[in-house]
């Protein structure tokens, strides 16, 4: 509800679908059953294990004013009949909150990997030449610089529609945003059109959900439906189909020299990156204080996106050259050791990939890769996983991620068939927190261990939705403590 405010119902609708229901005070929305009060319009959304239109009728003689539905339910006027009710309800949302994605602008990312880097230095060069932004992400949401706690890559669209109106009110005119496939396919962005819409790539990852890649491509390329400008990696098979599929205006980037934005001399050091970005018939000098292959991706099509915005090249780079990155991407986790800890949220076999291949480029020793699979999630990506982390690392500790309902050893033991007749060495440590004593044990000078799944998450999710605190960066700091104890 918002807050004892109505609004009329010919107003809300605003020509959008056709009733004969009387001209009404309209006290709320909701596509919640358990939140319907007297004077609300409920939507009935049909989900995997609920259709609202079942619950219909009750939420009438609960006092819902009137329910919108996609089919005739033999409820007469206080019926609103709609082609698709996800998709009406996002036109309702907006209507409510006066349509502030109306008067913001917006830069949306989607793809597998990369969208919360992509977002956060987009809203650092934004941000730096006076703009008041928004992000709505992965970690968090942000309203310039107040933090503000998310659920949801992509929030619901009464949440999000709220925000945008609080965004709004703060003075913000850019939002940068983490768009994902669920987002996307169930309508949650209502009709926020995007000046700017970024794609990264498309590897396995939410088939649990969508089914299979086509699906989950169909879903990400829904956004390019909705935006002016588009800029793809070209890099990446869907990204080159996306390309050639799209109609809006559209610039291509790409690591390997194919793109109108392409990076060239790529030079990885532990502590950074150097290359020259190619665009045109110009060249620029970067140096980075990030690390990774992946995130000279992240940085060029961060620039796309940001020239499309009307910032110089030459002010980009300014900016760029003293950002440090985000946290739990490719994190350097202090230790005062002669050894490396890095924390990074890979959690697909192509990020897990991305990672330790980039990492390997400047590793010295050995490097060392601690990883797990979440529970109640796609369960064909486990042993790929194990199969890609083992392509570069030359140990392995495998262990639990988010558990969630599953038994965490019925999970590692579908890992491990992804390394049959692989020749790398493994152990396997359940509990998390040995499982880092352990790498940090076995870690000699010179050597990298990496610290995938978890990233920015400072919890572990166990059965039945339980969260228990678990920040990977205090546990590496106990574990310093531990280790100097039994010098």
């Amino acid at each position: 509800m918002k807050g004892g405010i109505t609004m009329r119902l010919y107003e809300l609708l605003d020509g959008k679908a056709q009733t004969k229901l009387e001209d009404i005070e309209i006290t709320g929305l909701t596509d919640d059953s358990r939140k319907v009060e007297s004077g609300m319009i409920f939507v009935c959304v049909k989900g995997g294990s609920f259709d609202g239109h079942n619950v219909a009728a009750n939420m009438l003689e609960k006092g819902a004013a009137a329910v919108v539905v996609e089919r005739d339910l033999g409820l007469g006027d206080r019926q609103i009949i709609v082609e698709n009710s996800r998709e009406f309800y996002g036109e309702l949302c907006a209507a409510w909150f006066h349509h502030p994605e109306r008067h913001l602008k917006f830069i949306g990312v989607t793809g597998t990997n990369g969208k919360t880097t992509i977002t956060n230095i987009i809203k650092r060069i934004l941000t730096s030449k006076g703009h008041k932004v928004g992000l709505i992400g992965t970690i968090q949401n942000e309203i310039g610089d107040r933090v503000i706690h998310t659920d949801n890559t992509t929030p619901m669209v009464y949440d999000l529609m709220k925000l945008y109106s609080e965004m709004l009110d703060e003075g913000c005119d850019y939002v940068v945003m983490e768009v994902s496939s669920f987002g996307l396919v169930q309508y949650r962005i209502g009709p926020t059109h995007f000046e700017t819409a970024v794609f990264t790539n498309l590897t396995q990852d939410h088939l649990d959900y969508h089914g299979t890649m086509e699906n989950y491509y169909q879903a990400k390329r829904m956004l390019f439906d909705k935006c002016d400008y588009a800029v793809i990696n070209v890099d990446d098979e869907y990204g080159k189909r996306l390309f050639d599929e799209i109609s809006c205006e559209k610039v291509s980037y790409s690591c390997c020299g194919r793109g109108d934005f392409y990076a060239d001399a790529i030079k990885l050091r532990a502590n950074g990156t150097g290359f020259w970005l190619c665009h045109g018939e110009k060249s620029y000098q970067l140096n980075l204080l990030m690390t990774g292959m992946f995130n000279v991706a992240n940085v060029t099509a961060a620039i796309a996106a940001c020239l499309r915005a009307g910032i110089s090249m030459e002010e980009i780079i300014g900016i760029l050259e003293n950002y440090t990155g985000v946290r739990g991407r490719c994190e350097i986790i202090p230790t005062g050791r002669e050894f490396t800890v890095i924390c990074d949220y890979a959690h697909t076999p192509d990020a897990i990939e991305n990672i330790l291949s980039s990492v390997k480029e400047y590793t010295t020793g050995r490097l060392l890769c601690l990883f797990g699979c979440g529970g109640n999630r796609d369960r064909t990506k486990r042993p790929k996983m194990a199969a890609a982390a083992a392509k570069y690392a030359d140990m392995l500790i495998i262990t639990s991620d988010n558990p969630r309902d599953e038994d965490p050893k019925a999970i590692i033991s579908e890992i491990i068939t992804g390394l049959k007749g692989i020749d790398v060495p493994y152990e396997v440590v359940i509990d998390r927190k040995a499982a880092i004593l352990k790498g940090m044990q076995l870690a000699k000078a010179g050597d990298v261990l990496v610290l995938a799944g978890k990233g920015h998450e400072d919890y572990q999710i166990l059965a039945g939705g339980r969260h228990i605190h678990m920040d990977e960066r205090e546990i590496v700091k106990e574990c310093l403590s531990l280790l100097n104890a039994n010098k």
